[in-house]
């Protein structure tokens, strides 16, 4: 895979997982108080991806194993969950996401004046943070182990640079956007109609580019 196109398989598979991350980024900003501060969001956040993105590396070592065209089967994942997706109905996922937040805000502890990094990953407010972050990405899990285990090591290094500065670009968006909380919903809700076709397509590709299609289809 080159360069060119790792970075747009990164970009892509990013921003199809996370549309969604804004809209409880946006509520958490906006819920900043002396006692929950914006870096409790960010760094849980990142907290979150990591662990989505470690749980995924199985999938990579796998890679390294088992046949191309047997991994690329795995494809059949993000298709399976893009279809669902279209089929489904999420209306009132927004809501469900929001009382996680609001269930965060009110279960803080007492103001911390000051934090280092290691205190601000250790404090519980971060962990709950994580915790929503972990529960909205739990598809995620099966997005990223196919992708991970058709990529070679600098490819991987690519796309996972990608989904650290998709994290990283909507946690600057929605800490702007808590003055105008509706727009994060607005976003999510275009990105929705975008991301199962996105999902599809790299499902699909995974499995071309692994040739899995002839374990299934006669010779």
């Amino acid at each position: 895979m080159s360069l060119e196109s790792a970075i747009a398989t990164g970009a892509a598979v990013a921003l199809a997982t996370t549309f969604d991350d804004n809209i409880y980024l946006t509520s958490f900003f906006g819920r900043v108080s002396r006692t929950f501060r914006p870096r409790h969001v960010v760094v849980g956040e990142f907290l979150g991806l990591t662990i989505l993105i470690s749980i995924s590396l199985v999938g990579y070592f796998v890679g390294m194993v088992v046949s191309d065209m047997w991994v690329g089967l795995l494809g059949v994942l993000p298709i399976m969950i893009g279809i669902h997706q279209l089929m489904g109905k999420e209306d009132d996922e927004d809501s469900d996401v929001i009382e996680e937040v609001e269930k965060v805000h009110t279960e803080v502890g007492r103001p911390r004046i000051k934090q280092s990094l290691w205190s601000t990953i250790r404090d519980p407010k971060t962990h709950r943070v994580t915790a929503v972050h972990v529960s909205n990405g739990g598809n995620n899990v099966a997005v990223y182990i196919p992708l991970f285990a058709s990529s070679s090591l600098p490819s991987l290094g690519v796309i996972l640079t990608m989904c650290y500065m998709t994290i990283g670009f909507w946690c600057f968006c929605s800490y702007n956007l808590t003055r105008f909380p509706g727009i994060s919903v607005l976003i999510a809700r275009y990105g929705r109609k975008i991301a199962p076709f996105v999902l599809i397509y790299l499902g699909l590709s995974i499995i071309v580019k692994s040739q899995s299609y002839r374990l299934v289809l006669p010779a």
